[in-house]
């Protein structure tokens, strides 16, 4: 590839398709364009699996381009059946709202926003969505999306057999209608998706032809999965958040650092920004080596996320904790009150290391737990107020007990 963005983002491995790669090439190469990338409100952060269009969002910035970061305040309403075998539950107002906020917050950590060129802007195609009534959209748009076309998605027909609802299946006619609206509004002519996205991405590239007579074009990235093969994200219960009331920087540092070995590469050319070059080298290292690495590239992840500060203190916290030196004031921690005792299952309840007692009996039972490094495997045993108390839940997981 001669473009030199288009090289970069083909060496980091963010390209899965393209619906006209050399269109897309010649695009940017001759001046800035406007993207879009969108992300239904369905929690209030964005975790690590959502990360791989914002990444290559955060490229296509540094090289001057437009980045136009949508939340879908109207298609959250509805909820996309890609990649899902049930429809998704419904949200309050105040919900949504909320999200909405957390969304908002989680872009701002990777991308610039402002007023200039080619700072970043935030839409939310509610505002448009909301202006339409059912009449209304079916006469704009009805004529132009077939049946047959729709039931061709993959997305639709791995939910036919489970009884996809009426308001799922217009969840591809909303989104295609969101590109529209941009390129009209925004003069925006791309979008970026994840790879379950591609066929409700394409429609709105079809709905830009048949409404416009022009091309758009769409630039998907593949899912990222977890050691097991597993999709990353909240409904998978494996979710990495990028908003730090709900993954610590220290937690979200420990989850780079315990990178696997054979995605460390993949990791460091998706989720850092250090040169290919750099990377070349440091991917040939091995053994105790490799452990250095995977330290290089969980700083350099959470230095984007969450700043140099945050960084820098969770790296010491790591330090402290498996290397026996640094500062272990940087372990993550949690003010309680505890006038008195406390039965040990309430107490890792009550400091929020477990949503449920049944889940800390069963980890307790398991040996998973420790008390100021003794290891506690009976379920009644007593927590005893002191002013600190350390707990490790497995062998990753620390938290510091400040008692008030």
């Amino acid at each position: 590839m001669k473009n030199t963005l288009m090289f970069e983002l083909e060496q980091r491995g963010f390209i899965n398709q393209c619906s006209n790669i050399n269109a897309v090439a010649d695009l940017l190469d001759n001046g800035q364009i406007a993207v879009y990338l969108g992300s239904d409100p369905t929690a209030d952060s964005l975790h690590v699996g959502h990360l791989v269009p914002i990444m290559m969002m955060r490229w296509l910035q540094k090289y001057g381009h437009k980045p136009i970061m949508l939340v879908g305040g109207a298609t959250g309403r509805i909820g996309d059946p890609s990649g899902r075998d049930t429809g998704r539950p419904m949200m309050t107002e105040e919900v949504l709202q909320k999200n909405v906020a957390g969304l908002k917050k989680s872009y701002s950590k990777f991308l610039n926003f402002g007023d200039g060129e080619s700072d970043a802007i935030i839409v939310d195609n509610y505002d448009w969505m909301k202006k339409y009534s059912h009449l209304d959209f079916l006469a704009q748009y009805g004529l132009d999306f077939t049946i047959p076309r729709m039931l061709s998605m993959e997305s639709v027909k791995k939910r036919l057999e489970n009884g996809m609802t009426f308001l799922e299946f217009n969840y591809m006619t909303f989104q295609a209608v969101d590109f529209l609206t941009l390129y009209k509004e925004h003069n925006c002519v791309m979008q970026l998706c994840g790879a379950d996205q591609w066929g409700n991405a394409i429609m709105g590239v079809e709905l830009i032809r048949k409404k416009m007579g022009k091309e758009a074009f769409v630039l998907s990235t593949a899912l990222i999965t977890d050691s097991n093969g597993n999709k990353i994200g909240k409904s998978a219960g494996n979710a990495v958040w990028v908003n730090e009331d709900k993954t610590t920087p220290y937690e979200y540092y420990q989850y780079f650092r315990n990178t696997p070995d054979e995605l460390v590469e993949k990791f460091l050319k998706i989720f850092t920004e250090i040169p290919l070059e750099e990377i070349a080298e440091l991917s040939k290292k091995q053994g105790a080596e490799l452990n250095d690495v995977k330290k290089r590239l969980a700083f350099a992840a959470t230095e984007i996320a969450h700043g140099t500060d945050a960084a820098k203190s969770a790296e010491d916290a790591a330090a402290a904790l498996f290397g026996g030196g640094a500062n272990n004031a940087n372990v993550p921690s949690i003010d309680i009150d505890m006038p008195e005792s406390m039965g040990i299952v309430d107490f890792l309840v009550a400091v929020k290391l477990f949503d449920s007692k049944s889940e800390a009996r069963r980890t307790i039972e398991q040996g998973g737990i420790q008390i100021d490094g003794e290891k506690i495997t009976d379920k009644n045993y007593v927590v005893e107020p002191r002013e600190s108390i350390m707990v490790q839940r497995g062998k990753k997981v620390f938290l510091r007990v400040n008692v008030k």
